[in-house]
Parts: C-alpha cells; sequence; structure tokens
C-alpha cells in the first residue's frame, strides 16, 4: 500500500483489508449522509398532498424499501470487492465509456452540495436579519469550509458523523411530538385533509430521488466494511430507517402545519434557534459526503489519484452553483435523479452477479486489457433503462432498473452467442 493511496482514501484501486473499519463507523458514516435536511423538505412536499394513512405511510415505506434494497446490493458488491461504484463501472462501461457515468454521478453530488450550501446561507441571513447581499458572501464562506471534513478523508466524515447524528434525532424526534401535539393528538393528525395533489408514482420517484445518487455511491464507504453482511446492514439501517425518519419527520410537520419548508415550521414550533444548530450540522454531515463522492468520481474521471485537490475544485463548482440559485430547484432535481441514476446500478449489479459470477478481476494485479475502451452492451441498457424511467406508468426508477438490467443481460448474451458463430 502506497502512502498516497492511504492519505487519499483509494480513489482508483480495491481498499485492502487493513484498512477496512467496523459495522459502528460505516454506520455512523452512512446515517451521517442520510440525516439530511433536504429529505426533510421532500417529505413535507408529500405531506401536504397525501393523507398519512394508508397513504404517506405507505408510499414512504414502499418508496425506502426500493431504495435500501438498491443500496444494500451495491454494498455487498462494494465490501466484497473492494471497490466503489465508479470503478466498478469500469467494468460494464469500459474504461472510455464509463467517463460519462463519472460526470453523471459528480454533476449529482456537486448539485447536492450546492443545494446545502445555498441553505444554510439563505437561513442564516434570514435568522439574522441580513441584507441579502450577504448571501453570496455566506454561500463562498460555507462553499469552502464544509468541505474541510471531506478533504480529511473518511476519519474527517466519520468523526463527524458520530456528533451530529445524536443532535440530529433528537431535535426530529421533538419536533414531530410537538406537531402532533399541536394536530391534537394522532387522531387529530388522521383528520386532517392534504391542500394539494401528487401522483403516487410521482410521490415514490421523489422518496427515491432524496437519495439515489447518494446511494449509488454509497459504495464510497461501505467499500470500506470488514464483511458484505455489516455493509449490507449499515445500508438498510441508514437508508430504510435513517431516510425514512427524516422524510415522515418532514411530512407530519408539513401535514399539520400546510407548510413544506421545515425552516418555517420550526419557526412555527418555536423551535428555530435550535433548529439552526441542528440544521448546520445536519447539512454539514451530508455536505461532507456529497463531495467526498464528487471528489471520487472526479479521480477516475481524470484518472488521478489526487482526490483532496478535487475536493477542492467541487466545493468552488457547487458555491458557483449554489449563488446561481440551486434553492429553488430541489424537487425537479430529485425527479431527474430518479430517472437518471437508477439504470447505472441496475446494469453493475447485472454486470456483477450475472455476467462475472460475482466476482471481478483484481486491478492491482493487471495494468491493460483489464476492461475494454467502450462495453456497448453497458451503454445501450443506461438508454434503455433512462426510458423506461419516463414517468408514464408503474415507479419509474423500478422500472429503470429492472429494465436496464435485463438489457444488459440479454445484450452480452447475444454477443457470446454471435461471437461464437
Amino acid at each position: 500500500m502506497s502512502e498516497t493511496e492511504n492519505v487519499e482514501d483509494y480513489p482508483l484501486s480495491e481498499v485492502p483489508y487493513d484498512a477496512r473499519h467496523g459495522f459502528s463507523s460505516i454506520l455512523s458514516v452512512l446515517l451521517g449522509f442520510t440525516f439530511f435536511s433536504a429529505t426533510m423538505w421532500a417529505g413535507g412536499t408529500l405531506g401536504v398532498s397525501f393523507k398519512i394513512w394508508p397513504d404517506l405511510v405507505l408510499i414512504i415505506v414502499a418508496g425506502n424499501i426500493l431504495l435500501s434494497a438498491y443500496v444494500a446490493i451495491l454494498s455487498y458488491i462494494a465490501s466484497k470487492s473492494g471497490l466503489n461504484t465508479v470503478l466498478m463501472g469500469r467494468f460494464c462501461f469500459g474504461r472510455l465509456g464509463s467517463k460519462w457515468a463519472d460526470l453523471l454521478l459528480s454533476a449529482t453530488q456537486v448539485g447536492w452540495y450546492a443545494w446545502g450550501t445555498a441553505t444554510i446561507a439563505i437561513v442564516l441571513s434570514s435568522l439574522l436579519g441580513l441584507d441579502d447581499s450577504w448571501q453570496i458572501l455566506l454561500m463562498i464562506f460555507f462553499g469552502f469550509a464544509f468541505c474541510q471534513t471531506a478533504y480529511i478523508g473518511y476519519r474527517g466524515l466519520e468523526w463527524l458523523s458520530k456528533i451530529s447524528v445524536p443532535l440530529i434525532v433528537i431535535l426530529l424526534i421533538f419536533s414531530m411530538w410537538v406537531a402532533i401535539s399541536d394536530a391534537g393528538g394522532i387522531s387529530g393528525l388522521f383528520k386532517i385533509i392534504p391542500m394539494e395533489a401528487m401522483g403516487v408514482g410521482q410521490a415514490i420517484t421523489i422518496v427515491v430521488g432524496t437519495f439515489i445518487s447518494g446511494g449509488t455511491q454509497a459504495t464510497n464507504w461501505t467499500r470500506f466494511a470488514r464483511t458484505e453482511k455489516e455493509a449490507v446492514s449499515a445500508s438498510v439501517i441508514a437508508f430504510f430507517i435513517g431516510n425514512g425518519l427524516m422524510l415522515f419527520g418532514g411530512a407530519i410537520g408539513a401535514l399539520v402545519y400546510q407548510e413544506s419548508d421545515i425552516v418555517n415550521i420550526l419557526a412555527i414550533q418555536g423551535l428555530l434557534l435550535f433548529g439552526i444548530v441542528m440544521l448546520f450540522a445536519n447539512i454539514w454531515t451530508t455536505q461532507d459526503n456529497t463531495i467526498y463522492n464528487f471528489s471520487v468520481a472526479g479521480c477516475n474521471l481524470l484518472n488521478t489519484n489526487r482526490r483532496r485537490a478535487i475536493t477542492l475544485a467541487g466545493a468552488g463548482i457547487g458555491t458557483v452553483i449554489a449563488i446561481l440559485g440551486m434553492y429553488e430547484w430541489l424537487i425537479p432535481y430529485m425527479e431527474w435523479l430518479g430517472l437518471l441514476i437508477p439504470p447505472i446500478g441496475g446494469i453493475i449489479m447485472a454486470d456483477f452477479f450475472f455476467v462475472r459470477k460475482g466476482a471481478y478481476e483484481k486491478l492491482s494485479e493487471k495494468k491493460d486489457g483489464l476492461y475494454p475502451d467502450f462495453n456497448y452492451a453497458g451503454l445501450m441498457a443506461y438508454i434503455a433503462g433512462c426510458l423506461a424511467a419516463l414517468p408514464g406508468f408503474g415507479i419509474p426508477p423500478l422500472n429503470g432498473i429492472i429494465t436496464s438490467a435485463l438489457v444488459y443481460i440479454l445484450l452480452n448474451r447475444l454477443t457470446k452467442i454471435f461471437c461464437k458463430n
């Protein structure tokens, strides 16, 4: 193991076993990632559109079952192979063909980073009564401040998550308790009629879209897990329970107060000052994870080990996007993620389990000829998956995953048949 790889967190190679971490470490990082304020905003959008039982509960449960199962399977592959998603992508899309996936995944993560940076700047300027011109200065400050733990690497992410996650859980539970009390108890909560309308397919797409991009790249941390069981268990807890709790908390507040903005809900509840502390910790734990994801995808895109330098570059790009208005684009952004990202994971799963029979070749043992420049089966399957994920019928993200996987398997089998002939 080279010192550079150790410091940079192995962006272009397998994670060796002596650099692996235990279950509690992996879980704390994943929970810090999924406890994200944007998820509460998404839950708020659902809360003003569906009655709590059975509609809202079933939508959140269904969406998070799909999301957590998707992440758990990718995490199993990551722990077994020691590889992250962008390195897996080289096998099913090709050395050059995977570059577009790197670009897409890094772009989605820097978009989340921009939203978090904009959010904390807008909230603080509003709370302190500052002129709107201060928002840009705050975005610049937080844009570079939030990336410092990601610059350190996995250890920085773990340290921050262990401090922030308990604070977030405490405030979230207390906020839900206040909302239920204001509604007149559980019976009063069940009587509230939502004021807006939304289709079930669109709602589940939003649930999945909250973390489908991040979940696709959760392999950046689950590849550090010592066993496949620990990687899968941590993923299910973080993405089903953690993400579901954030959605449910935001939805209850929105249902009671008919307000989808979580900051406004905290203000109504008289929790704004405490909420700002939670919001800061909440956003920071996800900001450092998203920019870490950006840096890993960027390393594969540019074929460099300089993850820390790319982290700083990503923070700069995210800050610019925040200044341009990312705060207003959240819901359409999540809907697009639910369309474009799931087929990538579907193809990786199909490639690992059906084409490579559950084992990748070791990157460290081969230098040339490990993968072709372009794997056209993967590229064509991705297009098919995206088309299948267009709104129209069923659950779009699930359509994308299944279609891309089936098309990839079929094209590989047809290729083998024609090559033999």
